[in-house]
């Protein structure tokens, strides 16, 4: 190296190491910032507006042409189907694959104690799983060849809606293909509301357990019964049985005494506990606006397998549109690369979303939502007991008693429910006239 380089040398040195300090300090103040939930929401958010906004441009661009009259060519057949729809509108699904649950003809007893069986084991078997994968990803390191080695956390959330996502698609999509539905008549972006709502609760789900245990998790889910009865008493001005307001206390109990006694190592912080109730706020309330708008999607004539196909379709749109411009899709596969444990886990955890879906819908077409609301209750006490017996939750006697409060209250919920259903069915005795 020539000599006046030499002395050039300590000078370039000061120039150059202020601006890479700055850089350093710059890429750490990011990652802190990657590190809080709510930055990473509006991230999210931010990501699929980039695809909702043009969309909603694209949508008002067609209507205002009347692009269903004066549209021809290759894409009309997709733009008719994406923003009109067809015109056939109608509640009965006459071409349904699934066919309706029908009481007098339903076959043998045994066929269906056996049915019975059959869709009992699988919602639990596909949920069961489900559950103590989705803690074992997020509250667990990978790669820890010994107890003493921290290992490596997978953090990003959304990447994971995107594996059950992608997966339910595929599987609703060969339904589709192989069985006969009915013919789908409301346009397909309306399934995009129910989609994005569908999504962020999704997230919301995953990401709550970096802040709170799977039990709270469990309880919280089980207790959104109370929110949907004030909004439906204030909005709708809805009236409610005597027994719903004290099966609704009932689980306000129960969930109390067991966030009040029951605190874990794992969450000793105040505000880390907050975060995870804000976050659950925001699931029950995005969970909520999903149910609804599926109920009204449902007023057109479509099968509950072709409203799952099209609600995947349009959350894997959004999730890897939003992965993509993060930079966070190539390094969530680099992290699959990295820990094949962690790959089987995420592929066997959106494998039993996808069949726990289809389990849903047969369980309720053969046996009704009664029947289906039974199981779950079911599943969502033994997934508790099954993740304290795995993970180690400390659970406290009166916690544990809060527990068994809240799930007395919902299986009287069902019990009244069907009390209610089967007076209401019963016929009236004729009085004679005299």
């Amino acid at each position: 190296m020539p000599s006046f380089l030499w002395r050039l040398w300590p000078g370039l040195v000061l120039i150059l190491l202020p601006s890479t300090l700055a850089a350093d300090k710059e890429s750490s103040l990011l990652q802190d910032w990657h590190d809080v939930w709510l930055f990473r929401f509006f991230l999210n958010v931010l990501g699929y507006a980039t695809i909702i906004i043009p969309g909603y441009f694209l949508i008002g661009y067609f209507k205002r042409i009347n692009y269903l009259e004066t549209g021809r060519g290759i894409c009309y057949p997709v733009i008719k189907a994406c923003v009109f729809g067809s015109e056939s509108k109608t509640g009965l699904l006459d071409d349904m694959s699934i066919a309706p649950r029908n009481d007098a003809d339903s076959g043998s007893s045994a066929r269906q104690a056996f049915k019975l069986v059959f869709c009992a084991a699988g919602l639990q078997t596909s949920y069961l799983t489900w559950g103590v994968l989705q803690e074992r990803v997020m509250t667990r390191s990978y790669g820890a060849s010994t107890p003493e080695e921290e290992g490596e956390r997978f953090k990003d959330s959304q990447f994971l809606v995107f594996m059950n996502r992608i997966l339910a698609l595929t599987v609703s999509g060969l339904w589709c293909l192989l069985f006969k539905q009915p013919r789908h008549g409301a346009p397909m972006y309306k399934y995009s509301f129910a989609s994005l709502s569908n999504v962020l609760s999704s997230w919301c789900q995953y990401e709550a357990l970096k802040y709170i245990s799977f039990p709270t998790q469990v309880l919280a889910k089980a207790s959104k019964v109370i929110p949907v009865m004030l909004m439906g008493k204030i909005v709708s001005h809805k009236s409610y049985e005597y027994w719903e307001y004290l099966t609704a206390a009932l689980i306000s109990l129960g969930v109390s005494m067991f966030l009040l006694t029951s605190t874990t190592g794992k969450h000793p912080s105040t505000v880390t506990t907050f975060s995870g109730v804000v976050i659950l706020v925001g699931y029950i309330v995005f969970d909520s606006f999903t149910s609804n708008w599926q109920d009204n999607l449902f007023k057109c004539k479509m099968s509950s397998v072709q409203m799952m196909f099209g609600v995947n379709l349009f959350s894997c749109l959004f999730t890897v549109g939003s992965l993509l411009e993060q930079g966070a899709f190539f390094d969530s596969l680099a992290f699959m690369t990295r820990h094949s444990e962690f790959a089987f886990h995420a592929v066997l955890l959106s494998v039993c979303s996808a069949c726990g879906q289809l389990f849903i819908f047969y369980t309720i077409a053969q046996f009704g939502a009664a029947i289906f609301t039974i199981i779950m209750t079911l599943r969502q006490a033994i997934a508790i007991l099954l993740s304290c017996f795995l993970y180690g939750h400390a659970v406290t006697m009166v916690g544990g008693f809060g527990m068994a409060v809240v799930f007395l209250a919902l299986f009287l919920r069902v019990y009244a429910r069907i009390r209610m259903k089967a007076g209401r069915r019963a016929p009236q005795p004729q009085v004679q006239k005299v």
